[in-house]
């Protein structure tokens, strides 16, 4: 059965280490994410102080992701994937004490966002490019969905937890950072989990050969790869449009529930659970459907029911039909994301992957341009207005993409088409 791929996936031992250290890194990072928000909001009481610490985590991640994929191609995987984790580990350690301290201002999260978000820029294209390496090629698709099973989980949980630590540690009271320093040793020792169980994985990840290039070279060998593979560009292409038109909604979530649903804080939370849970169902169907058909048809229609999802949200007016949409958007969203990621992963050259999954990171840091002018409809218009115009040139956009890139118009295909990665495979085979 195909469901059984699942099981088969995380049967194998070193694939079973990485993914569980994934998962705590996962719920490190998103408990952080509440405990730190809570505690600038603490002492600053400045919205905009919060859009700087996210900036601060958020801007390394589109200056040193490139780099990160050829430190991914250079180095053996898990050596980097352990030392970020470590490194984590110390760095919440030293933020840990130095909250305990009561000492803690603005400046300490500005510079623990953008040494986070530098390791995980160096790390992540390492991280993802891993996957392949440690189960059969069959079972690539079941291994990039449980990745994003695993941080939509966290997703869900992570900052439940932080909050509730925080508020039962607080006892009420909001000017306490006990609370959030106890956050940060439980993050802290998430972290380390993280490192010890990747070093349980046996194999080292694959390098490329010495060739006496520099890592600028690198840089511009990736670049040149991915124009030089029309399949790689189309789902890096395919990869970027949702970041820009599909992302927005996440943003815009706190001001939907608020200005046009009437909501309050229960209705958000029942929102985000609604999103994460289809998320999590959307990602956990595609890793039990084994041998699926028709990938690239199957990624051009997920990717149109994100934005017809998104501009149908839009226009909900009841917090119940908001709540179906959302989840459907968070099916629909994982699913595309592991598909896309998972097609990427086949079409690429294994001394190439890093690289080329580094360049798919830097899509994340995209974002901002489509939210800035989606926030500015919403603030001339209405949200509602705003998330049906990004829904609709969502749409447009991939409807564009497959009339004018012949390798999106026919990407089954295309995909069809053995690379030479999968050749070199089957001559070794």
């Amino acid at each position: 059965m195909a469901g059984r791929d699942i099981f088969t996936a995380l049967e194998v031992p070193d694939y079973r280490w990485l993914w569980m250290g994934s998962l705590a890194s996962q719920f490190a990072m998103n408990m952080q994410i509440v405990a730190r928000g809570w505690l600038v909001y603490a002492l600053t009481s400045s919205a905009l102080d919060l859009a700087w610490v996210t900036l601060s985590f958020m801007l390394p991640q589109a200056l040193f992701s490139l780099w990160g994929g050829v430190v991914a191609d250079r180095m053996p995987k898990r050596r980097i994937i352990a030392t970020a984790q470590a490194t984590n580990c110390i760095l919440t350690i030293v933020m840990a004490a130095v909250i305990f301290t009561g000492r803690v201002e603005m400046w300490h999260f500005l510079v623990m966002g953008v040494l986070n978000g530098t390791i995980l820029a160096l790390s992540m294209p390492a991280r993802q490019a891993f996957i392949p390496e440690l189960i059969p090629e069959r079972l690539i698709f079941t291994g990039m969905a449980l990745n994003t099973t695993s941080w939509n989980l966290s997703r869900i949980l992570g900052p439940a937890v932080a909050g509730l630590l925080i508020a039962w540690l607080a006892a009420g009271d909001t000017s306490s950072v006990f609370g959030v320093g106890v956050v940060y040793c439980v993050i802290a020792l998430l972290y380390g989990v993280a490192a010890l169980t990747v070093m349980r994985v046996s194999q080292p990840g694959r390098m490329k050969a010495p060739d006496g290039k520099t890592p600028l070279h690198d840089v511009v060998d990736g670049l040149r790869y991915v124009r030089a593979h029309p399949p790689v560009l189309a789902l890096i292409l395919l990869s970027i449009v949702p970041f820009l038109f599909g992302m927005p909604l996440n943003t815009l979530l706190p001001a939907f529930n608020e200005e046009v649903l009437g909501g309050g804080p229960d209705d958000l939370g029942f929102l985000i659970s609604c999103m994460g849970l289809g998320a999590i169902l959307g990602s956990l169907m595609l890793a039990s459907m084994g041998e699926l058909r028709n990938k690239g048809r199957w990624l051009l229609a997920s990717c149109t029911a994100w934005g017809v999802f998104t501009i149908a949200f839009g226009s909900a007016e009841r917090v119940v039909t908001a709540a179906v949409l959302v989840g459907l958007v968070g099916l629909v969203s994982a699913w595309n994301m592991s598909l896309n990621r998972g097609l990427l992963q086949m079409q690429v050259d294994s001394t190439m992957r890093g690289r080329i999954m580094s360049i798919d990171m830097m899509s994340h840091g995209l974002m901002p341009l489509g939210v800035i002018p989606i926030g500015y409809l919403a603030d001339r218009f209405s949200v509602a207005v705003a998330l049906e115009a990004a829904g609709a040139v969502f749409v447009l956009s991939v409807v564009l993409l497959a009339c004018f890139n012949r390798s999106i118009r026919h990407m089954d295909r295309v995909l069809a088409t053995p690379t030479r990665a999968q050749s070199l495979a089957n001559q070794t085979e």
